[in-house]
């Protein structure tokens, strides 16, 4: 009878096969345990994983919602080892939800369409005041906003919508303070600008004030009217006269002196004394002529001044472009774009040396000398 061997004698050589048979000596392995009660996960577990790239999902499966704020449920193929090994409950079936609409992308804002329908042409209120010639967009605003507008009998409100035959009413205060508006005729002279001061020169309002008041203006103010400083307030230029120009400038308080004056469909009438030079080469270069400049000119290019010439890519209106002596064209246009005399010279060949407007409608600048302003008289009108 043989003893077993002792505890720790057995030798293995390496690389040996271990051994299979249970025995004393056989590789233990952990026991088997039954399934338990699920654990809750811990906190670390529980944290959200980073997303990972999957596939395009095929036609038969379908996307995932952005912003719903759950994730789909993957297939068992795409759970991980250590967790299909530990999970002892079966994995928990998808509910299939209900397809819900794509949501509804944001409409293109547009400004003719803000807060009115325009079914019925509405435009706002204060653009309404206007084209009815009442007063200025601006002051409509200040009106609405003191309680001065009624829509059909109602207090308007800033912005409001309103339609073509509504009936719009002006209160009697707004009546009062349109009626102390003024409107001032004054010779701008050479070096100021007729807006805002630029590249170091004044602006023509500058020149408004009790010293330079025309005496002949002062002795019977339109109106009973004596210079106040509240007369330069607001005061805009209605109409631009470049800053080597000289001649009538109109500047006002009066909305509707400025809308009538440029307004997009204004067709007042400018006139303006023009001093040229022949320069088919240009003012510096070979051929100018100076004297009796009308003998010199083609007079097919007198009728190109007339009508035919484009600025900014766009027709000119007809104008009325007549010799005064020869060496001064008389010009009376129905539009004002920028420098407009001046280009248009240079496309024929004609250099201004002096350019004076003498008439703005049926307003004249008469003897008003240069520098000096005169309100715009009860009489008269543009």
């Amino acid at each position: 009878m043989t003893s077993d061997p002792k505890p720790g004698t057995l030798k293995l050589k390496p690389g040996a096969a271990k051994k299979t048979a249970s025995g004393p000596f056989a590789e233990r392995r952990a026991p088997v345990r039954p399934p338990g009660p699920a654990r809750a996960k811990s906190v670390s577990a529980s944290a959200p994983k980073p997303p990972r790239e999957r596939p395009a999902a095929s036609s038969g499966e379908r996307p995932s919602l952005p912003g719903s704020g759950r994730q789909r449920a993957q297939p068992a193929e795409a759970q991980r080892p250590s967790d299909a090994g530990n999970r002892s409950t079966p994995a928990r079936s998808s509910v299939p939800r209900a397809p819900q609409a794509p949501a509804r992308l944001a409409e293109p804002r547009r400004s003719d369409l803000a807060r009115v329908g325009n079914v019925r042409g509405e435009v706002r209120l204060n653009k309404r005041m206007a084209e009815l010639g009442l007063c200025s967009r601006r002051e409509a605003d200040e009106w609405i906003a003191r309680g001065w507008v009624l829509v059909n009998g109602e207090p308007a409100v800033m912005g409001m919508p309103v339609a073509p035959d509504a009936n719009v009413e002006v209160l009697p205060q707004a009546r009062h303070q349109q009626a102390g508006q003024v409107t001032i005729l004054l010779h701008k002279p050479m070096g100021y600008v007729s807006g805002q001061p630029e590249d170091g020169h004044e602006a023509a309002a500058t020149l408004i004030g009790a010293p330079s008041q025309w005496r002949g203006d002062a002795r019977h103010p339109a109106e009973g009217r004596r210079f106040a400083p509240e007369h330069t307030r607001g005061l805009a230029p209605c109409g631009r006269l470049d800053i080597d120009s000289v001649g009538l400038l109109v500047l006002s308080q009066d909305g509707r002196i400025a809308r009538q004056l440029i307004g997009e469909n204004s067709g007042i009438e400018k006139e303006y004394l023009v001093r040229v030079h022949w320069a088919p080469n240009g003012p510096h270069g070979s051929g100018v002529v100076t004297q009796n400049v009308q003998a010199a000119f083609p007079p097919e290019q007198l009728a190109r001044l007339r009508h035919g010439l484009s600025l900014d890519d766009q027709p000119l209106k007809p104008a009325q472009v007549d010799w005064m002596n020869p060496e001064q064209l008389r010009f009376v246009l129905i539009e004002g774009k920028k420098r407009q005399i001046r280009r248009m010279c240079e496309q024929v060949g004609l250099h201004v040396v002096g350019l004076k407007r003498i008439r703005i409608g049926n307003v004249v600048l008469g003897n008003l000398p240069v520098g000096q302003w005169r309100y715009l008289g009860a009489d008269e009108s543009f």
